[in-house]
């Protein structure tokens, strides 16, 4: 799958560095353009075609929502995470109206950040599904950005975004599966993934069995929860 290709529009320069700078890090993501006004956003939009912004709702010229307002009108639905300081409850709610899934209040964090990327990198690989495919519950959330995993609190030590992957990558699996064959398609420690593993289990987002084998103790096998 190519990368993700971004657009960054905010205001204050500094922060518009930052995030760049952050989603550039991310794998599976490419910044093409960054904008500090609204008409600069719209110019950005239309010349890029980018899949991703990360839009201000408080712009010197054009409020954020509107240029969202004249990006949908054209018949746009790129996807967008709002990252401002509007807070009230009638900007919260035009954002929804107008699409958006992802809104972060300034400040935030980059592990907050980090976790609306990981919904949207997961969403952009259930479009491309076969069309037609029937989806089950767990793939409906799952599509959504797995919204149960993400309101779990989570114990001292453990990742928002980890958690997503681990449970995305359960997701996947056809059959169950085990700490160690997560651990290693994801590319961390076994002690890791079954923590992770064990809180989606507390949570009620995985279901655990033991598989006893011809010596040795049980092997704790892991898959999404029966539907």
């Amino acid at each position: 799958m190519s990368d993700i290709r971004a657009v960054i529009v905010d205001d204050d320069f500094a922060v518009a560095h930052v995030n760049r700078a952050f989603v550039d890090a991310q794998p599976g993501f490419t910044v093409v353009a960054e904008a500090h006004t609204g008409a600069d956003a719209l110019a950005a939009i239309e010349l890029h075609r980018p899949q991703l912004v990360l839009l201000d709702v408080y712009l010197p010229d054009l409020g954020g929502l509107d240029v969202l307002r004249r990006v949908r009108a054209a018949g746009d639905d790129v996807e967008v995470i709002a990252v401002t300081a509007a807070r009230d409850l009638d900007t919260v709610r035009r954002a929804r109206l107008l699409g958006v899934r992802h809104y972060l209040v300034k400040p935030f964090s980059g592990a907050s950040l980090g976790e609306r990327l990981e919904e949207v990198r997961r969403g952009f690989a259930a479009d491309r599904a076969a069309p037609g495919t029937t989806l089950d519950q767990r793939a409906v959330d799952q599509f959504l950005g797995a919204a149960s995993v993400r309101r779990a609190t989570l114990p001292k030590g453990l990742s928002a975004v980890s958690l997503a992957r681990v449970a995305s990558r359960l997701g996947e699996c056809r059959t169950d599966a085990s700490a160690a064959e997560i651990a290693e398609s994801l590319g961390m420690s076994r002690v890791s993934a079954r923590r992770y593993l064990e809180h989606l289990v507390a949570t009620g987002a995985a279901e655990v069995a033991p598989r006893y084998g011809s010596a040795g103790r049980p092997e704790h096998r892991y898959r999404p929860p029966a539907r």
